[in-house]
């Protein structure tokens, strides 16, 4: 489990040229701060459908509270950003604990159809109370503060980028502690085979729900994220495409290691904004392209290819770094 928790070269890469692009690509701040929020979000559904084998359609539902959450309380005075995100991200928590108990009853069908349901019902809610959410016109007139009273959000984004970096990165770590946890690694078990998971002791539906109130709080963080640094919720925060479209990041990324999310969310946001930009009524034609050709020349395979260039760079980071390939002492 040691070995297995350790930073490999591509890791530590990854995160330097995402800190990197804070002063690199000052123009895109805007675009890659959607696709922080976008990893995030995905993050979010990995730890469930990578982890705990829970297939979700309707998580947008999480995603849309939270951002609702925090532009409401925002609208009412509590206007410092990060007071606000905890307080989003402990109602999306305590959403995802109460509907976990619905979610998780019956087959992995019942299971599915019932996310789709939960999602529907805050669509029409939202929809519906326009009193509080706005409605179909959207939840205006959002003044953020700035963060700890000191950083304001700017027009160009650079302030709003590293702050969803910089969550990101955070949330990313307790992810990454829990994946290489022996809790992470009882919801593998249990993935493989809940019968067998329970036999052995662990408490199956206890996990399940601990994973499910923890992958609703991520999400519910990562709208919060959207609705303060776009000032301004609507409807589509909670749309059926929502949470489509984090499935399809997965596919792209991969499921079942925490990247797949982060690496999807990159690709999919660049492809649809370079895609659209050349074909604007097209553009999801093309994703849909790409995503039939990942699913038949196969995942695996692709692997291979890139497989090569993860053991140079592994075989260099054990060289630069020789502490790291030795064993620690047992005393």
């Amino acid at each position: 489990m040691v070995a297995r928790a350790r930073w490999s070269v591509l890791e530590i890469a990854f995160w330097l040229a995402a800190a990197a692009t804070l002063v690199l690509l000052p123009t895109w701040h805007l675009i890659l701060n959607e696709i922080a929020i976008l990893a995030l979000f995905a993050l979010s559904l990995d730890l469930l459908l990578g982890y705990a084998g829970i297939v979700s359609l309707g998580h947008a539902a999480y995603f849309g509270f939270g951002a609702y959450v925090a532009g409401i309380i925002a609208k009412h005075g509590i206007t410092e950003p990060v007071t606000g995100l905890l307080i989003a991200g402990a109602a999306a928590t305590a959403l995802g604990f109460v509907t976990s108990f619905l979610v998780l009853r019956g087959s992995d069908l019942t299971r599915l159809m019932v996310t789709v349901g939960i999602a529907s019902v805050m669509y029409e809610l939202a929809n519906k109370l326009g009193w509080l959410t706005g409605g179909a016109d959207g939840l205006q007139g959002i003044v953020m503060g700035g963060i700890f009273g000191r950083f304001d959000f700017d027009i160009r984004g650079q302030v709003g980028y590293a702050y969803s970096l910089t969550v990101l990165f955070l949330l990313f770590l307790l992810a990454r502690r829990i994946a290489h946890s022996p809790f992470g690694l009882s919801l593998v078990a249990v993935k493989g085979n809940a019968l067998r998971a329970s036999a052995v002791g662990i408490s199956v539906n206890g996990r399940l729900v601990a994973i499910y109130t923890l992958a609703a709080g991520y999400a519910g963080i990562a709208g919060a994220l959207l609705a303060q640094t776009t000032q301004f919720v609507s409807l589509d925060v909670v749309a059926f495409h929502r949470s489509a479209d984090v499935l399809l990041v997965l596919i792209i990324g991969g499921v079942g290691y925490l990247y797949g999310g982060l690496i999807g969310a990159v690709l999919f946001k660049l492809m649809q904004d370079w895609i659209a930009a050349i074909t604007p009524q097209y553009w999801q034609f093309w994703i849909g392209l790409i995503l039939v050709l990942i699913v038949l020349i196969g995942r695996g395979r692709i692997a291979s290819w890139i497989a090569p260039i993860r053991m140079v760079a592994n075989a260099l980071g054990d060289r630069l770094t020789p502490w790291r390939s030795v064993p620690a002492k047992r005393s």
